[in-house]
């Protein structure tokens, strides 16, 4: 009872705040997303990414053997989402990216703070850093079918998580004043997104549910198992490895739906994925989450 206690506490104050987003749109309330994910998407996500890293305290080799872990796992589930896509003669295009990169953003991190606190959050920003540089290049390439993937370098996100593994890596800090107004603007986007997330999910609307719902599920399963594995391959423990897992095996993420309208992929297809993916979530991560605290 305790336990499930504790996982409720955690889980509770993001599915709130998500559920306050979807009735804000359902009271036909005004929400600009579009606006506010800009906002948080050069602004506040990367002051956040940035804050984190800085403040982080991980160790060289630990943040070198979580930095490595992340990028494998991605690699790992491009590979068999892959194969089990041209298997079930699905569009790769459409479906690889969101089924790899789960919401590392607006339900990880804030899962990682209230499960771990500073310290899960430092380890979070990690996953998130190397889930944001794969998305916004190879992710980018793949989804849009082409083009230069070195462009989105410019993103401010990528910016932000580059500048700050170069100061968390030499052991640099900003002036005092200016390390209070980038955490400030940076503890504006947990709670935007998680409220982003619930506009997002109140304004999609469902394709082809049989096919989303295996897909979610198979993702689930398949980014747990991925993590776990290779979490101890690399002997990681404790925080981190309950971090990675969580990170990982999080659902398809809404901005999954974003770029799929941007670049021309199938935008009604994604957003199912979004939708069941994330109610199998609501299961999904309290039963991660009771195996891991």
């Amino acid at each position: 009872m305790a336990l499930i206690l504790t996982v409720l506490q955690i889980v509770a104050p993001v599915f709130i705040l998500a559920a306050i987003g979807f009735a804000w749109v359902r009271f036909d309330f005004e929400y600009r997303i579009e606006f506010v994910t800009r906002l948080t998407m050069t602004i506040s996500v990367p002051c956040l990414i940035f804050s984190a890293l800085v403040n982080a305290d991980i160790g060289r080799d630990e943040f070198a053997v979580l930095l490595w872990a992340s990028a494998l796992c991605y690699i790992v589930l491009f590979v068999v989402f892959g194969l089990v896509l041209r298997a079930g003669g699905l569009n790769i295009r459409t479906f690889c990216v969101p089924l790899v990169f789960g919401n590392t953003g607006n339900l990880g991190l804030p899962l990682a703070l209230f499960a771990f606190g500073p310290e899960g959050l430092s380890y979070a920003i990690v996953v998130f850093a190397v889930m944001a540089l794969m998305s916004f290049t190879i992710g980018i390439w793949i989804v849009a079918g082409g083009g230069n993937p070195i462009a989105t370098l410019k993103e401010p996100i990528v910016g932000a998580t580059l500048l700050g593994t170069v100061f968390l890596w030499n052991g640099w800090e900003t002036p005092k004043f200016l390390t209070d107004t980038i955490e400030l603007i940076g503890q504006m986007a947990i709670p935007l997104m998680l409220l982003s997330l619930g506009v997002a999910l109140a304004r999609l609307k469902l394709n082809a549910v049989f096919r989303a719902s295996w897909l979610s599920i198979f993702k689930a399963a398949a980014s747990i198992a991925v993590a776990v594995v290779i979490g101890r391959w690399l002997n990681i423990e404790g925080v981190a490895f309950a971090v990675l897992v969580l990170q990982i095996g999080t659902p398809v993420a809404v901005t999954s739906y974003f770029l799929a309208a941007k670049y021309g992929g199938e935008a009604d297809d994604v957003a199912s994925l979004v939708v069941i993916s994330t109610l199998i979530s609501v299961l999904a991560l309290p039963i991660t989450l009771a195996f891991l605290i």
